[in-house]
């Protein structure tokens, strides 16, 4: 994850879980740049042991969205519980899914959050469709202010 549109909620997520009442607490994601939305679904997604986590930014290849949000659930239980982490942790910061597709499948859920969409997949549903692929590299994603990142440069 990109630490400068990172909230510093907690140096390393996998060493802690924060309560609802701490996460609540942090400030509200409502009106948030999409990259920081996007870091904060990523850091909740890593914190219940999702595996590959990524942040893409793709606004120079969909209309969709600004970022993808990548993640991949061991078992097909993983995959709901971790959609549904996303769901109720980013709402106690103030900000709802416009729609969630897949529930009933637990191969591939998605949410909408308008500029940012979240994918979590079981590990075939992700090996077969490949969003890291076909939306991969090839842009510099922006920081929290909207201006490129060159952080890496």
């Amino acid at each position: 994850m990109s630490e400068n549109i990172l909230h510093p909620i907690l140096e390393d997520t996998r060493d802690a879980v924060l309560s609802d009442e701490e996460y609540a607490a942090l400030p509200t994601l409502a009106g948030a740049e999409p990259g920081l939305l996007a870091e904060a679904i990523a850091q909740v997604l890593d914190s219940r042991r999702g595996r590959d986590v990524k942040v893409m930014y793709v606004e120079d290849k969909t209309e969709i969205a600004e970022y993808f949000v990548l993640c991949t659930g061991n078992s097909s239980t993983h995959v709901k519980s971790l959609m549904g982490e996303v769901e109720h942790k980013i709402a106690l910061r103030g900000v709802e899914p416009h729609h969630v597709e897949g529930r009933d499948n637990s191969a591939w859920i998605i949410a909408d959050y308008s500029h940012v969409l979240v994918h979590v997949f079981s590990r075939e549903a992700r090996e077969f469709y490949n969003l890291d692929k076909l939306y991969g590299d090839g842009s510099s994603p922006k920081t929290a202010d909207g201006a490129p990142d060159q952080s890496d440069k």
